[in-house]
C-alpha cells in the first residue's frame, strides 16, 4: 500500500528498491564487534545491552550499520580474529596462565598432565556469551578465576579421585550474566579451583568485595 513503511522506518513503495536483508552469520558478526567492545571499555553495559537487543532482532543490514558505526577499526579487526577453537597441551611442565585483556574463544580444549592450569577470566575479553572447556587433565589443579556476570558450569565435568572447590563471587541480583563457561570431560587427580579474585589489604580493611563490575 502506497505510504507503508518498512522495518527500519523508511517508506517503502513499488519506486523503492528493497532493503538487503541481515543473515545469521551478519547479526553474529555485530554481536562479535560489540562485545570486544565492551570488553574493551568503549561501550558501558547499558549500551552493550541496548545494541544487542537491537542486533539481535535486526531483519535487514542498514538496522545493523548504526551499531557499530562509532566503534574504531580495531574494534572490528579483533572480532575477525577471534578464534573459534583454542588448545593448551602440557605434559610434565610449567604453570600454564592465562591472564590479563585475554580475548576468549567458542571453545578452549585442555590437554594437560601434571602441569597447573590457571584460567583468570576477571579481565578477559568476552566475544561470546557461551565458553566451552573441553578437560582431558590429569594431576596438579585447574583454576578458574571469575567475576561478577561469569558463570561456571561443572555438571559436565567428571571428578575421578579429584576435589572440587567452587567458590561463587559476590555479585548483586541485577548484575547481567555476561557469560557462562561449560567444563566438561574429565578431571583425574588434583583439584578444581572456582574462585572469585583474592581480596587486596584494602578491601579486607574495608570489607569490599574484590570485584564490582
Amino acid at each position: 500500500m502506497p505510504g507503508e513503511m518498512s522495518p527500519t522506518g523508511k517508506p517503502s513503495g513499488p519506486g523503492s528498491p528493497p532493503e538487503p536483508r541481515a543473515s545469521h552469520a551478519d547479526r553474529d558478526r555485530v554481536v562479535d564487534v560489540l562485545r570486544v567492545a565492551a570488553g574493551d571499555g568503549l561501550l558501558t553495559v547499558d549500551e552493550l545491552d541496548e545494541r544487542l537487543e537491537v542486533a539481535l532482532s535486526a531483519r535487514t543490514l542498514s538496522e545493523l550499520a548504526p551499531l557499530t558505526a562509532d566503534l574504531p577499526a580495531a574494534a572490528h579487526g579483533t572480532a575477525a580474529k577471534t578464534k573459534d577453537t583454542v588448545r593448551i597441551e602440557q605434559v610434565f611442565s610449567g604453570a600454564t596462565e592465562r591472564s590479563g585483556r585475554w580475548t576468549l574463544p567458542r571453545r578452549l580444549e585442555l590437554a594437560v598432565t601434571w602441569c597447573d592450569v590457571t584460567l583468570d577470566l576477571t579481565e578477559a575479553v568476552i566475544t561470546h556469551d557461551t565458553l566451552r572447556i573441553d578437560v582431558a587433565m590429569t594431576g596438579k589443579t585447574l583454576t578458574l578465576i571469575t567475576r561478577p556476570g561469569i558463570e561456571i558450569d561443572v555438571d559436565g565435568l567428571t571428578l575421578v579421585h579429584c576435589k572440587l572447590s567452587h567458590r561463587h563471587a559476590r555479585t548483586s541480583p541485577d548484575t547481567p550474566a555476561a557469560l557462562r563457561v561449560e567444563l566438561v570431560g574429565q578431571k583425574t587427580h588434583g583439584k578444581v579451583v572456582v574462585r572469585p579474585p583474592r581480596r587486596t589489604l584494602g578491601q579486607w580493611l574495608l570489607r569490599r568485595p574484590a570485584s564490582s563490575g
